[in-house]
């Protein structure tokens, strides 16, 4: 399965999910990977930072690879992010060669110059191949790697092989609109926008040009319902859906702890057995967890896919 320039809706960004002892917890792999597909995404990207990636060993990573890739009948996006080239080409052309639709790359924090960032991922495409297909990752509050425009558009200049930006900048509206702009006027070639920050900007960034969500919201039912009444044109109940959840996403965006309440909504809602994370992690307390849980139930007063 494939993905492209035209690429849109939802790709859900997967946690990983461990058992009590740590241990990569297979069945709700399958169970996880169900959802989001039943949940209407168009696309699954895993091994990400909120999948934990860092924490894995290869053969773990590979592991999960085959199991989702196993079952997925949506593409698969996997992330390769790696301190090395060396790491990222074996993972990425593994990836490839059990059937991943293409790999995901984020730049290293110590890049500075857009020079740097420019060489890098040049670097990073010599070394998995210029025939995988891949995804920009521009994350720069957590990754501290600021791409200008034109940097993105240098890149994707260089490289025909990245397809699609996963789009994080915040604020970044204005960005989405400069690149869309570039486009109309015939200076960069067509390539998807999926945009993260855990839909925190999702009520507006439609709007401006992107073609849907890249981001692990514990309702990517509701993203993708989000992004269909956008594409019918139906502003109003987009933003009244949006208004709904905003209270549990900016709850989620706080630094840190936004993979904890993550897990402990998705454990909420049946979906996976835990919300254990490996060390080093920043775990819930049982205030934090009755907040969530609060926000939850009164979401359930406009959102029956909230009652748990």
């Amino acid at each position: 399965m494939t993905f492209g320039a035209d690429s849109n809706g939802v790709y859900a960004i997967a946690t990983t999910p461990f058992l009590e002892d740590g241990s990569i917890d297979f069945v709700s792999i399958d169970r996880l990977t169900d959802f989001y597909e039943e949940s209407g995404c168009t696309g699954i990207t895993i091994l990400g930072i909120m999948g934990e990636a860092p924490k894995m060993e290869p053969e773990e990573s590979r592991a999960i690879v085959k199991r989702v890739l196993a079952r997925a009948k949506v593409p698969v996006i996997v992330g390769v992010s790696a301190p090395g080239f060396a790491g990222m080409r074996s993972l990425a052309r593994d990836a490839m060669e059990m059937g991943a639709a293409g790999v995901m790359i984020a730049p290293p924090p110590s890049l500075r110059t857009d020079d740097q960032i420019v060489n890098y991922f040049g670097g990073a495409v010599e070394a998995v191949g210029e025939d995988v297909p891949w995804v920009l990752q521009d994350y720069p509050l957590t990754l501290t790697v600021v791409m200008s425009p034109g940097v993105i558009a240098k890149i994707m200049t260089n490289h025909p092989s990245c397809l699609m930006l996963k789009h994080e900048d915040w604020p970044g509206l204005e960005k989405i609109s400069k690149l869309r702009a570039m486009q109309k006027a015939g200076e960069l070639r067509p390539f998807s926008i999926l945009c993260g920050n855990g839909g925190l900007f999702l009520d507006f960034e439609p709007e401006r040009g992107a073609d849907g969500a890249m981001t692990g919201y514990g309702f990517p039912d509701m993203l993708t319902e989000l992004i269909s009444l956008f594409a019918a044109g139906k502003r109003d109940e987009a933003h009244d859906l949006f208004d709904a959840h905003l209270p549990l996403i900016r709850y989620e965006q706080q630094v840190g702890v936004g993979l904890a309440i993550r897990k402990h909504v998705l454990k909420r809602r049946g979906v996976i057995a835990t919300d254990v994370q490996r060390k080093p992690a920043q775990m819930l307390s049982a205030t934090a967890k009755a907040e969530v849980d609060y926000l939850l139930a009164r979401l359930a007063k406009h959102d029956k896919r909230a009652a748990l």
